[in-house]
This record gives C-alpha cells, structure tokens and sequence, in this order.
C-alpha cells in the first residue's frame, strides 16, 4: 500500500457500516470506493457467498479497487459514476441488494495529490476531474464559459456571495493570459473576496463550487438515490454521508419525502391505517463525528451519516 492510501482515514467508518447492518450471505454496493475503508470492513462481515458491487470514477482508486479483487473474489469493481448504478448491478446479473453506501464528495487523497487540482494549497494544472481519463478540466471550462455561467456556477455550488466579483475577475484575467493552476484561480479568489470567515481561506467557496460542477455532483446524488432505493430488499438499507450542506439537503430531502405516505387529494377519503406503506423508514437520527475522530481527522468535522431502510411499501421513482 503506497503512502497516499496510507495517508487516507476513512471517515465515519463504524457507523456506516454498522448501519448497513450486514448479513452474511448478502449483496452489497460500495457507491464510493476511494482506497476501500468501508469496503474492507464491509467485506469483513460478509460470508464466503456475500457479495460486493464497488464503483468509483478516479482511475486511481479503481487500481487498487482490481487489486483487492484479485485476491479477494467476491469484490466486482465498476469504474464509472454511481449514477450508473441499475445498469451496472444489471450486467452484472443482480436484480437486488441487501444495502448500498456513499461516501460523497472528493476523497483524501483527491485532494493531497497535487496534480489533481482540487487544491488551493499547491500551485498545480487546475484539473479537478474525478476521473482524469475523460470529460473537461476545470482549466478548459474557465477558458469557454461565460462569465454569467461562471457566477451562477460560484453562486450555486459554493454559496459565496463575491460570486459576481470572482467571475468578473477570472473573465477579464483571461483576456490577459489563460487560468491554467490553482494558484492563479486562488488568488483571483483572494483579491475578490472583501471579507473572509474565520480559518477559511477565501478560494474555498469557489474551488469546491468547480469542483462539484466539473464532476456533476450534484446531479449524481439525485440521479441515484431513487435506483439504490428501488433495488433494496425488503428491509435492505441506504447509508449516506455527506460533508456539505448541499448535498445533504438533497439526501435528508429525499429519505423524509420516502418515508412519509404520499399526499392524497383532499377529496379522498380514507382510513390512516388503510394508507399505502411508505417505501422507506428512517433510521435514527443523523449522526456526526465524535470528537476524538474529528480531533484525529478535521475532514470529518462536517461529515453526516443519514440512514434510511426499504419497507415492504412501493417505490414509485418520481
């Protein structure tokens, strides 16, 4: 094991697995493999006939993700998003799951690598491509994009308010040479930004803003909890963690929406016991950190867990 993976702490990595609360002969989904903390210990708890599905897009952890199949056969790696998640489990023969886990965002050693420039605090080639082997870089997106499409991007995704301020600088910088690092996108951000919030540096907002943009975070959350959801078993669970507001209002959002009964017109008149069954229950509330790991691990200070489980109820995609 090299020292990045070394270097790489699962975060919350007990509670989500604990959560999926596995069986022995189960089939699992690791919808974020990264360097395989859950999935190790996920594999830990499976018998010789468990079963684990693991996707990720960077090539990188795909490569370890192979060699932990090789000796271990009951791994099959899926390089690509998880967005992909019903077609793949279908070439690949499963038609449900016993549970399924995401670990959102960008990993540890996404970020500790610094010709992958998805950090401010190297000067690098500004890439952020979660899978460097397709797609557009955030340099050439900044080259092309307009600066109205740049300030929503910043706006949206980064919820800074110098949104209008950052794009206008990049737009008019550009004209004098290309953004090609992330020290060069770091400063514009420094002198755009008038005030900051105490231990954040000013480009925080706006690399992660182009970071979940380039990637298609975002969507990708909302394209795949309604397939892990409806590929459950019955009594089957979703584990999620997030580490930002955005994404975990999409994942909250949608568990409570799932586990509530649908909305009847008001015309319709039935017994509350005779309602159909919601599709999902939620488990618990959503958990947190401890100190001790976020004092070992700052990255886990914002990380929360939500868990939901697949009642017997109807999933109706939306």
């Amino acid at each position: 094991m090299s020292a990045q993976e070394l270097a790489h702490v699962t975060v919350l990595l007990r509670e989500a697995v604990d959560a999926l609360a596995v069986k022995p002969d189960g089939v699992y989904v690791d919808g974020t493999f990264g360097r395989g903390g859950h999935s190790r210990l996920i594999l830990s708890k499976l018998g010789a006939n468990g079963r684990l599905v693991v996707f990720d897009k960077d090539p990188q952890a795909i490569a370890v993700a192979r060699q932990l199949a090789e000796t271990d056969k009951r791994v099959q790696v899926v390089h690509g998003g998880f967005a992909g998640f019903q077609v793949a489990l279908k070439e690949l023969g499963i038609e449900a799951v016993d549970g399924a886990l995401f670990d959102l965002g960008v990993s540890s050693p996404q970020i500790d690598d610094a010709e992958r420039g998805f950090s401010f605090r190297y000067d690098a080639p500004l890439d952020m491509r979660m899978d460097t082997t397709r797609g557009q870089t955030a340099a050439q997106w900044l080259a092309e994009a307009g600066e109205e499409e740049i300030r929503e991007v910043i706006r949206d995704y980064g919820e800074e308010r110098f949104n209008s301020q950052i794009a206008r600088a990049i737009v008019q910088q550009r004209q004098e040479r290309p953004i090609l690092t992330t020290g060069q996108l770091a400063q514009l951000a420094a002198q755009a930004v008038r005030t900051r919030e105490r231990g954040q540096d000013p480009a925080t907002r706006t690399f992660q803003a182009i970071r979940i943009f380039i990637n298609r975070e975002l969507e990708e959350i909302s394209a795949v909890l309604p397939q892990a959801a409806g590929y459950l078993k019955t009594g089957g669970r979703l584990a999620v963690i997030a580490f930002h507001s955005l994404e975990d209002r999409i994942v909250k959002q949608f568990i409570r929406r799932h586990s509530r009964p649908a909305p009847l017109p008001k015309w319709v008149m039935v017994r509350e016991s005779e309602r159909p069954e919601p599709p999902l229950r939620e488990i618990g509330k959503a958990q947190r950190a401890s100190a001790a790991e976020t004092a070992a691990n700052p990255r886990a200070r914002s990380a929360v867990l939500r868990v939901a489980e697949r009642t017997a109820g109807e999933f109706v995609d939306e």
